[in-house]
């Protein structure tokens, strides 16, 4: 018999990887004590566990071959999106992700979720380099955050049944977070933005942007899976012409087969939903983007400049109309800022404004920014009608101004060492109804700028009656970046999700007029003076999706959060089958951890 404790190793799964744990076993000579020490032996102190940012750490060096797959295809989800509009990149990211988080832990997942989503945004929101590439990384470091956390539910419940459809759930739960904190959220880089004119597209009609989400997020995950089944396939007829095994039967293949069938059904499943483009109504529109001096920051240039433009060219609009060469509109689409003084406030303002509206001879929506009337110091983003007879009438206040763009939270404590809010002087005010405005003939919907990117502000402005869609904005800041490109697929996508035709009208572009079924029938060119004229259909019909709301996004991130809370108790559950699955639910539970 020995004299001393004998030692076990035992394999211990906990936390990232198995790592030996040493029991010491006591001699038969001497009796454990209370609390499993033997008699004259010490305690030994108890190990110091690492904290989570040096685990993390741990995990990032000895995923760094997956974790360079993972920041790839990041940039290849960037790649999907406008100005490349590589929109198949969006599964395969997707599947990519999928695949690398297949069967890890949580923190390893949760780390190439980062690995993943840092360089996805650091490509998509380059257009922010304008403000300073600090921004850039700065907002795309937090964004990752949200991926990092979506990479960890996807380790967790890859464990799981089904778990291609909790991948795809879960991608619809963080979207939903992510677009709505904090500050009220920032959309950019929805997997249905990337998918705007794809064969997903139509599925907008049924249960808006988050089923297009959810139908990419899901056919990527299932090609994941194919590839999973796949490869354990090829690895089986390895290892039986190594000698070290027998070989897989035919059926064996069934799930790589299957998979790849459901993702391919998945795919095409929009061709089967019906988008609605019967007009009810037309109406003659022009749109005039009058153009700005410079693009960047510094775009406004002197005052009554961008204002001057605007009248300019639709005198030049009314003169083409009374020469016969273009058909006279029914109403005049001006964009965002196009006023670049208050026309409330300055008289020149305004006779410039009736100027433009005489000339023309129909209303003009006029987007200008005015003076808060009650609360001094702020300023609000509008769309005024202006009419040829009794001017200025109703307007709509942008609801969802942009933080530290057009208003900067915590001003008195961040201003005193980021000196560079002091070109926000003023903070918007935002509006607090719809922006339902009957200009001329046609009651419109009006949206402004970033707007169009938040689900409830344009499905709230058609349920509330409008017949079509304007999208006032002003992306001169942004120009030749790309942005522009990137908010005008947004429209495309409202055009289908709420079967209404879509104006966008930019100062400096890009301007364009959008049918229904998506469809991007004029263009124009950014910085260039240009008029558009066309002919505006009016529905009235309400999609599926305007009826159910968000419904259906709130009820697919409730299925990927209960799927991912289903894996400790998955996991506790398995610890009490006996011995020889004891070591499976250690390891589901070191994962879930």
């Amino acid at each position: 018999m020995p004299s001393g404790p004998e030692t076990a190793a035992v394999s211990s799964q906990d936390g990232d990887a198995a790592t030996p744990r040493v029991i010491a076993q006591p001699s038969s000579g001497t009796p454990p004590r209370p609390g499993g020490t033997t008699a004259g032996a010490q305690e030994p102190p108890p190990a110091r566990r690492p904290g989570r940012l040096r685990r993390l750490g741990a995990a990032a060096r000895r995923l760094w071959p997956a974790s360079l797959v993972a920041a790839l295809a990041g940039v290849a989800l960037a790649l999907a999106f406008p100005p490349y509009d590589l929109w198949p990149l969006s599964v395969l990211a997707v599947a990519a992700l999928s695949f690398l988080t297949r069967g890890r832990t949580g923190r390893q997942g949760a780390w190439l979720g980062f690995a993943f989503g840092f360089p996805f945004f650091l490509v998509l929101l380059k257009w922010l380099n304008t403000i300073g590439w600090d921004v850039v990384v700065g907002l795309s470091l937090l964004q990752a955050l949200f991926l990092m956390v979506l990479g960890s539910g996807l380790a967790l419940t890859s464990r799981l049944p089904l778990w291609p459809l909790w991948a795809a759930c879960l991608w619809v739960a963080e979207e939903l977070v992510r677009d709505r904190q904090p500050l009220g959220g920032f959309p950019w880089g929805r997997l249905a933005f990337a998918n705007t004119q794809t064969p997903f597209t139509p599925l907008a009609a049924l249960g808006g942007a988050p089923l297009v989400t959810f139908a990419v997020a899901l056919c990527g995950a299932l090609l994941a899976w194919a590839g999973w089944a796949g490869w354990r396939l090829v690895a089986g007829y390895r290892a039986a012409a190594g000698g070290r095994g027998e070989r897989p039967a035919p059926r064996r293949a069934l799930p790589a087969v299957g998979a790849a069938s459901l993702a391919a059904a998945v795919g095409l499943s929009g061709y089967a939903v019906p988008v609605g483009t019967d007009a009810a109504d037309t109406v003659r529109i022009a749109i005039v983007q009058g153009n700005v001096q410079q693009p960047g920051m510094d775009f406004l240039g002197r005052p009554m400049l961008i204002l001057n433009n605007h009248v300019e060219a639709t005198e030049q609009l009314a003169a083409d109309v009374a020469a016969g060469r273009v058909e006279q509109p029914d109403l005049v689409i001006w964009p965002e800022n196009a006023s670049d003084l208050d026309p409330y406030k300055y008289p020149e303002a305004r006779q410039a404004i009736d100027r433009a509206v005489a000339a023309v001879g129909v209303p003009i929506l006029v987007g200008a920014l005015v003076d808060h009337p009650t609360k001094e110091g702020y300023v609000e983003n509008q769309g005024i009608v202006w009419d040829p007879v009794t001017g200025p009438g109703a307007s709509y206040t942008k609801q969802h101004p942009v933080p530290f763009g057009e208003y900067v939270p915590f001003r008195e404590q961040l201003s005193t060492f980021i000196s560079r809010l002091e070109r926000v002087p003023r903070d918007f005010y935002p509006g607090d109804h719809t922006g339902v405005l009957d200009v001329g003939p046609a009651r419109l919907g009006d949206v402004i700028c970033f707007e169009v990117a938040y689900d409830g502000i344009v499905r709230d402005t058609v349920n509330a009656g409008a017949r079509a869609l304007v999208i006032q904005t002003n992306n001169a800041t942004y120009g030749r970046t790309g942005q522009p490109e990137q908010q005008l697929a947004m429209s495309s996508l409202r055009a289908v999700e709420h079967g209404r035709a879509v104006v966008t009208a930019a100062p400096s572009g890009l301007s364009a007029i959008v049918a229904p079924d998506g469809t991007v029938e004029q263009v124009t060119e950014e910085f260039t003076q240009d008029v558009l004229v066309g002919e505006l259909p009016l529905r009235d019909a309400r999609t599926v999706a305007d009826r159910v709301g968000a419904a259906p996004e709130w009820a697919l991130a409730g299925l990927g959060l209960l799927a991912w809370l289903a894996v400790p108790v998955r996991a506790r559950g398995r610890t009490g089958r006996g011995r020889g699955e004891q070591g499976d639910g250690a390891a589901d539970a070191g994962a879930a951890r």
